[in-house]
């Protein structure tokens, strides 16, 4: 797995990649603190507002930053990037308002929303080997799933000798050390090859969660994970800090129990996924979540049972999470891949923005009991639509027809099949297979 970071380039990029994401780790605990000392209690309605900010700039923002990092020298946009997010955690100590919170965040989202995709752009060309590549995804994979763990933890860590306010300066220097690797990172030149024009990238991925009932399926379950990581993300420092009056730092070990039950499900995920489908897998977290939300509503009464409860919902976030790649890379061929994944990114953190503000705005009109419980019903919404929509029977081999293929083409010897069918091969929708055909399971 760790061969990719033979490569200097890539090596570069790489720690460039944690420096920003425990920066960006510590400031999502800063910022759950900040918005306490703002509202108190109703600090849940800042962070939902916030974070809604953020996936209303992930959507609008990152479908065009492949088209602008195709047009700027990539050293220059990265670096840029990183410290305008550098500037704005610096400043973020010094609001007073949930306004100066909302616009100094909304830079902030723009910029990474505009940082990510630029950043994953670079790495094919970096590592064209497809073996290698794959492995620098599971490297990328795995810092983020670390960075869930190890940014509450330091955070924590810090929160015994210092105020939240300092996190922010430990923000602003993972965006400047990243910068700095970036800046001694040997990039390859920018190829001259057309690509096709974004919007029809995006179109054809749309058009391919329309056709495909397994992604039909993974968009449902993507509901059902905003609903759950939503209720933790928002609602936790109102939790630990209203509701048990605890400390800044006991809520940085919350999120952490939350980033280990994470990290527990992707240990055994390889094991567990050579025994379920992917489907099985992805509902059997769907449901492990809105059981945690319900049993949340009434045993949520205790910073231990809180501790417990994320755990659980950790593992089960990670179950509805890793298998996604699997589904997607089932349902396209090579060339529609990144119009896929385009697709993916803009309708999960859709779901978000929808999970987002729920959680934070009933939390506030109400408790975080009946946020507990209006998100069990978003997520139980999530799953059931999943295991509906999502086949049970969903055989990567397909048997189809062609009516207009001519008797001796080509793709008619791709494989055998029986009865009225053509042939049977691997199946995603493409030129030659406008719909899904009828299964007999």
């Amino acid at each position: 797995m760790f061969s990719p970071l033979r490569h200097a380039g890539y090596r570069h990029l790489f720690i460039a990649q944690v420096s920003a994401l425990l920066g960006t780790g510590m400031a999502t605990v800063a910022l759950g603190l900040l918005a306490y000392d703002l509202a108190g209690a109703n600090a849940g309605e800042i962070l939902g507002a916030a974070l809604a900010i953020k996936m209303i700039a992930y959507i609008g923002v990152a479908p065009f930053a492949s088209a602008l990092s195709a047009r700027l020298p990539r050293k220059v946009l990265l670096v840029s990037l990183d410290g305008v997010r550098a500037g704005v955690a610096a400043a973020l100590p010094f609001v007073g308002e949930a306004w100066q919170v909302y616009a100094l965040m909304t830079v902030l989202y723009v910029a990474s929303a505009a940082f990510t995709p630029a950043f994953q752009a670079m790495i094919p060309d970096l590592l064209p080997d497809e073996g290698k590549y794959t492995k620098a995804l599971s490297l990328s994979r795995l810092a983020a799933d670390l960075e869930s763990v190890a940014s509450p933890v330091l955070a924590a860590l810090l929160l015994a000798v210092m105020s939240y306010s300092n996190l922010f300066a430990g923000t602003a220097v993972g965006f400047v050390v990243s910068a700095l690797f970036v800046v001694t990172a040997v990039l390859p030149k920018l190829g001259k090859a057309a690509q096709k024009p974004f919007l029809q990238r995006l179109t054809g991925g749309m058009r391919l969660f329309a056709l495909t009932p397994r992604l039909r399926g993974l968009l449902a379950i993507s509901l059902a994970t905003a609903a759950g990581g939503a209720m933790v993300f928002v609602n936790t420092v109102v939790l630990v800090q209203s509701r048990f009056g605890l400390s800044g730092q006991a809520t940085a070990w919350a999120l952490a129990a939350f980033g280990g039950g994470s990290m527990t499900a992707a240990v055994f995920l390889p094991r567990l996924l050579g025994r379920l489908t992917d489907r099985s897998a992805m509902v059997l977290g769907a449901a492990t979540m809105t059981g945690v939300l319900l049993a949340g509503t009434w045993l949520a009464v205790s910073y231990v049972a809180l501790l417990a409860l994320w755990v659980i919902m950790g593992f089960g976030y990670s179950l509805t999470i890793t298998p996604a790649g699997r589904a997607l890379r089932r349902s396209s061929n090579a060339d529609d891949r990144p119009a896929l994944f385009a697709a993916q990114f803009a309708l999960s953190h859709a779901c978000w923005l929808i999970a987002y503000p729920v959680a934070g705005l009933v939390s506030a009109a109400v408790d975080p009991g009946a946020a507990f419980l209006v998100l069990a019903g978003l997520c139980a919404t999530g799953t059931v639509l999943g295991l509906l929509i999502w086949p049970a029977h969903d055989p990567e081999n397909l048997p189809h027809s062609h009516m207009n293929l001519p008797a001796d083409d080509l793709h008619r010897r791709e494989g055998r099949a029986g009865d009225d069918a053509d042939h049977a091969h691997p199946f995603v929708i493409d030129e030659r297979h406008d719909r899904w055909p009828t299964t007999k399971g």
